[in-house]
């Protein structure tokens, strides 16, 4: 099977755009990401493993970090070919144009990753390709870039495979599920493009009542509301294409001229957010107060044992405390079972979601999941189910 770098290469050359991007993602979102970079007007998409290698012109690599919920990353990629030891990484590094791509004033950082790699260390590699970049500009300009691991202002990705190496520069600088609107956040926030993730997946729509009984800090809620609004997730932010030499500020204004001509000042009040933590529900107060999105979703106190649904039908989507999170294996099993019930008596005519890795929740909540989603929140391993409520008996049989 061909390398799917070296496919996206290949087609790259057939498109007048001829620059080769990969968007990455949370593990399980990949064709969820694909149909929206569809949409966003990519070609040539080739669905990897954490994302998709696409190709496009700038202006479309812009729209991506403007417009994409599920990313969260685009990479240019600048380089692909074979290696066979740490000498010939860094000559490829050194063969490319750096300065034509950044200045010497900004700081830049490598970051490597490999997947059945033969190399011993790749820190050593991260050093070499390091070194191959300085050495290029102080060359060409006399002017080394400084390092910093922290902040820099240009980030170098190399993925490294068994024999074939892939420079990418990162276009998006701090990563895009960080909208910059979370304001105050609860233990072990869900990241954000995995909730909008996850509202795709449910098949909610801006008019369809949307529920979460246990909302925390709000992501899912704010999410939801920037969807029904219709506002871009990158608005307000910046991003790192604009320190790249080819950075077009008057494609991007339009862009975000666009984007804000098309967003909805008002829409129906249908998304509603409980907690029974009075600290949570402030917190996604102030959040969402901060987003300018308060006046989109209702907020209640209350607790989902005990709450009626806030209409007939809709859809549940929740990201409910598990074990990992929370510490109490014990606590939580007893949680479950009512929490089934509770939807069983209350919420007929309801889709329910429920994101957790406590992969013991469809055996205690007692109802029988109709789908079955593995996703990651970061390195953490969960599973989306989906349970259909209908009037009469969920209940599993023992």
């Amino acid at each position: 099977m061909m390398d799917p770098h070296r496919q996206v290469l290949i087609r790259a050359e057939r498109v007048n755009a001829a620059h080769a991007f990969f968007a990455s993602c949370p593990r399980g979102l990949e064709p969820i990401l694909h149909t929206e970079l569809e949409n966003l007007g990519a070609k040539e998409l080739v669905l990897v493993h954490g994302g998709l290698a696409f190709v496009g012109d700038f202006s479309l690599c812009y729209r991506v970090n403007l417009e994409s919920r599920i990313a969260s990353r685009v990479l240019w990629r600048v380089y692909h070919g074979r290696y066979r030891n740490e000498e010939e990484i860094y000559q490829a590094a050194y063969s490319l144009p750096w300065p034509e791509w950044f200045s010497p004033a900004e700081t830049i950082k490598v970051k490597v990753s490999a997947q059945h790699c033969p190399l011993k260390s790749l820190d050593f590699v991260t050093l070499r390709i390091k070194d191959a970049v300085c050495d290029k500009f102080k060359l060409l300009t006399t002017v080394r870039p400084s390092v910093d691991t922290q902040r820099p202002g240009i980030r170098i990705d190399a993925f490294l495979q068994h024999n074939h190496v892939t420079l990418y520069l990162d276009t998006s600088g701090e990563p895009l599920f960080k909208r910059g609107l979370r304001k105050a956040s609860g233990e072990a926030p869900l990241r954000e493009n995995l909730a909008a993730g996850i509202l795709r997946l449910s098949g909610w729509g801006p008019d369809q009542p949307l529920l979460d009984p246990m909302g925390g800090s709000g992501t899912i809620l704010m999410e939801a509301a920037q969807i029904a609004r219709n506002i871009s997730p990158g608005l307000g932010r910046h991003f790192a294409f604009e320190k790249l030499n080819n950075f077009d500020l008057k494609s991007w204004t339009s862009l975000c001229d666009a984007s804000r001509s098309l967003q909805r000042p008002h829409v129906p009040l249908l998304i509603h957010g409980c907690d029974r933590q009075g600290t949570a529900l402030r917190a996604a107060e102030t959040n969402l107060r901060a987003a300018g999105l308060a006046d989109t979703v209702r907020l209640n106190q209350a607790d989902v044992l005990e709450m009626s649904p806030p209409a007939a039908e809709g859809v549940l989507v929740t990201n409910p405390p598990y074990g990992v999170r929370t510490g109490d294996v014990a606590e939580l099993a007893a949680f479950y079972p009512p929490l089934g019930d509770a939807l069983k008596r209350r919420f007929a005519g309801w889709r329910a979601y429920i994101l957790t890795a406590d992969l013991r929740l469809p055996k205690l909540i007692g109802l029988a999941a109709s789908r079955r989603t593995p996703l990651f929140n970061g390195a953490l391993e969960c599973r989306l189910f989906e349970f259909k409520m209908v009037a009469g008996s969920h209940r599993q049989k023992p």
